[in-house]
Order: structure tokens, then C-alpha cells, then sequence
């Protein structure tokens, strides 16, 4: 079956690429194989289903230009197909004192990063946001907000398809071979061309990324796997929105916050362990030739070497409650371990190279016949129909 593009993933970032292509060149042929028998299955279904502003990003990086740009298209997008949607706002908490410079500096990124209405709030004031939440500095983020990611991505795919885009279900990419300028991509059931394949295969993405190039990438995705904790029903009141800590400026995850979920309860979490299978989302899930993977991997072990601490301490918190309660009590104090109950988990794909730098940006990386988006980490979901127009717009030049 011949077509013009093939993108691999029917993740958010796959599906809003798809879109954007159709939108923009209706007449092109454009396919979405997903190995799942269905969209969303993983990252994008497993989420935190928060509208993320662009606090934290360097300006003017990927990440801050795609999440600022993406976050209104998203709104658009959820008005227009009446997908539910709420702007909570969020606070941002020192909870101790050498953790105020950081909190200022996050204010001065949000001022950078063109996020009206942000502002410094007095303890006070943040009793009047949060109740029960406690620290000694805080900060108010209004375009913060909650969907449910899921719902988004389905209406993608529906838009996409009433398009003439298609989709192939349970349908895992297992191989692609180059031949005279047209990419033969073989999957579980059938074989596939295209004149250009886009790679947006999530935790796999490196997997993918090295079937459509001959040299080594340099790059490995590193699964690391969120735990959470809901709150009991009858202790849902101790949170109204979002409640979220100052980051730890030299680790790439933002730490235990809290969250009102769009499908109701309130989220606390999540930890960051290392998953032992890409698709990990149980401590049981093991996969002997994907973890021997990660621990060979040069850059995970430098990783581990510079992080161990951090990383001994989420794994702490993985296996004890008590622990995992006490890191949330900084935040709300009033909080007990009785007050928890098991949650969901979700696994991010980190890229690492190999010189054991995380990767902090979004990652898209090209060569002669394919695009690959490497690197789409948080917020990837917020940001999808901003790097689906990217990566469109790099795909659209070879077609002119």
C-alpha cells in the first residue's frame, strides 16, 4: 500500500502531526500506524491531564515556543469540538527558605515567557488559592488548567480521519528499508511506502529512529516511571487545583505536587523510578533485554552516577508509603498515609545521550527520507498542535 507519509504513533504528538498535514495538504495520502488497538494507549493516556502554561522552560527553547503557541491552540481546539476542559490556575510553593531564590526565578521566567497574570502571593493569599497548603513563599500561575488528554487525542484522530487521513490499529512497526527514495515499512501484518516516514513512536522513538538511518543515533530513551496516590473521596476537599512544589533545578522531573484531575479526584504524585521495561508501568513489569539496554547505555550510566542520591530517594518513596506521605505533607501538612490510596502510573520517555545529558528540550531530528521526534517529554501533550505544525511544516517543504 503506497502513500505520501507514514507516521508511526498514534500517540497525541503523532495524531496532532497528522492533522496539521491534512489540514494544510488535503490532497497528500497520509497513514498512522499504532501498534495498540488504540490511539493514546500510552504516555498520552497515561498522563497527568494538565494544561501546562510554559513556567518552566528557557525562553525561547522548543519547549517554551511549542508550549506557549500550543497551550491557546489547544484551547481553540477544546472549544471548537466542545471537549470539557477547566483554567484552574495553579500555585507554585517554597516550602523552605533556600528554595526562595528558585521560586524568584521561576517568576522572572513566567514574566520572560509572556504568562499575564502571574504573580508573587502572599501566604495569605495562599491560604485563600489552597486552604491547607503550607510554605514560605508562593506564586500564582493563572493559565494553568486540567483536560483529559485521552478524550483530546480521540478527537484528533476523528478530525484526522474525517479528513481522509487513515489509521492502522495493532499494527507495530517491526522494520523499514530504504530503496530508490521510497521507505518500505514493514509492519505485524502488512507492508507499507512512503515517500517520507515520520517517527513518532514515543518511548520507542529511538527504536524507530534507527530503522530509517545506516549510522548509530546517539541517543537512547530512558524509561522513567511516575507513580501516584489518590486522595480518598472524603479528603478530596484539602486540594482545590493544583498545588506544585519548586523544582530541584538539577533534576528534570518537577517533583510530588497535587492535582484535580478533569475526570474527577485529585492526583498526588508523581515519584520518578526507573522502569525496568519501556512499558513498565507496574514495579513487576520487567524486560531483561530492555533494562540490559539501560544499564549498558554510557549516558544512563553517567546519569545514575550524578543522580544516585535523588534517584535512591524516588526509589525510597517507591516502595514506602510513609515516605512518599511525608514528601506530600511539605506541601499539606494535614495530609495522613491513611488519606492515600493507589493511583495510576504513567512512564516518560527520556532521551540521554551519550555523554549523560538528559535531554531537556523537545528533540526533532532529520535525515533524507524520514523526520524524528526524539525528544517529547511534558509537556508534549499541551504542546501537540504547536509541534504538530513543526514537524508539518518540515514535512510539507519536501512535497513543495
Amino acid at each position: 500500500m503506497q502513500y505520501d507519509i507514514i507516521i508511526i504513533g498514534g500517540g497525541i504528538v503523532g495524531l496532532a502531526t497528522g492533522l496539521k498535514i491534512k489540514q494544510q495538504k488535503p490532497d497528500l495520502k497520509v497513514l498512522i500506524l499504532e501498534k495498540e488497538a488504540e490511539v493514546a494507549k500510552h504516555q498520552t493516556g497515561n498522563n497527568s491531564g494538565v494544561i501546562h502554561s510554559g513556567l518552566y522552560y528557557k525562553p525561547g527553547s522548543l519547549k517554551a515556543i511549542n508550549c506557549i503557541n500550543g497551550y491557546h491552540e489547544l484551547i481553540q481546539f477544546c472549544e471548537v469540538e466542545n471537549i470539557p476542559y477547566e483554567l484552574t490556575g495553579k500555585v507554585v510553593v517554597a516550602t523552605r527558605d533556600e528554595q526562595i531564590p528558585i521560586l524568584n526565578g521561576l517568576f522572572e521566567r513566567a514574566l520572560q515567557n509572556g504568562l499575564e497574570g502571574t504573580k508573587k502571593i502572599t501566604l495569605d493569599e495562599l491560604k485563600e488559592y489552597e486552604p491547607y497548603c503550607a510554605g514560605v513563599a508562593a506564586m500564582f500561575v493563572p493559565q494553568t488548567g486540567i483536560v483529559d488528554y485521552k478524550v483530546v487525542a480521540q478527537a484528533y484522530a476523528k478530525k484526522f480521519e474525517s479528513l481522509g487521513g487513515e489509521i492502522f490499529l495493532n499494527n507495530k512497526v517491526e522494520g523499514i528499508k530504504t530503496l530508490n527514495g521510497v521507505s518500505y515499512v514493514r509492519s505485524s501484518y502488512h507492508e507499507f511506502s512512503a515517500k517520507l516516514v515520520i517517527n513518532c513512536a514515543g518511548l520507542y522513538s529511538d527504536k524507530v529512529a534507527q530503522m530509517n538511518q545506516d549510522e548509530p543515533i546517539d541517543v537512547r530513551i530512558i524509561p522513567f516511571r511516575g507513580e501516584y496516590y489518590k486522595l480518598k473521596k472524603e479528603r478530596e476537599y484539602l486540594v482545590r487545583n493544583l498545588i506544585y512544589p519548586v523544582p530541584d533545578p538539577n533534576f528534570p522531573f518537577l517533583g510530588v505536587h497535587f492535582t484535580r484531575m478533569m475526570k474527577g479526584g485529585v492526583e498526588a504524585g508523581p515519584n520518578a523510578v526507573l522502569a525496568f521495561k519501556r512499558e513498565g508501568y507496574r514495579k513487576s513489569d520487567v524486560n531483561l533485554k530492555e533494562l540490559s539496554e539501560t544499564l549498558s547505555w554510557p549516558g544512563f550510566q553517567k546519569v545514575a552516577s550524578k543522580y544516585w542520591k535523588t534517584g535512591f530517594g524516588e526509589l525510597y518513596r517507591s516502595f514506602s508509603k510513609a515516605a512518599f506521605t511525608k514528601a506530600l505533607q511539605e506541601l499539606i501538612p494535614d495530609i495522613n498515609e491513611s488519606d492515600l490510596v493507589d493511583g495510576g502510573a504513567g512512564v516518560r520517555a527520556q532521551a540521554c545521550d551519550r555523554t549523560g545529558g538528559l535531554l531537556d528540550d523537545f528533540s526533532i531530528r532529520e535525515n533524507e527520507y524520514a523526520i524524528n521526534v526524539l525528544n517529547a517529554p511534558s509537556p508534549a501533550a499541551t504542546s501537540s498542535l504547536s509541534i504538530g505544525g513543526t514537524v508539518s511544516k518540515l514535512a510539507l517543504k519536501r512535497f513543495d
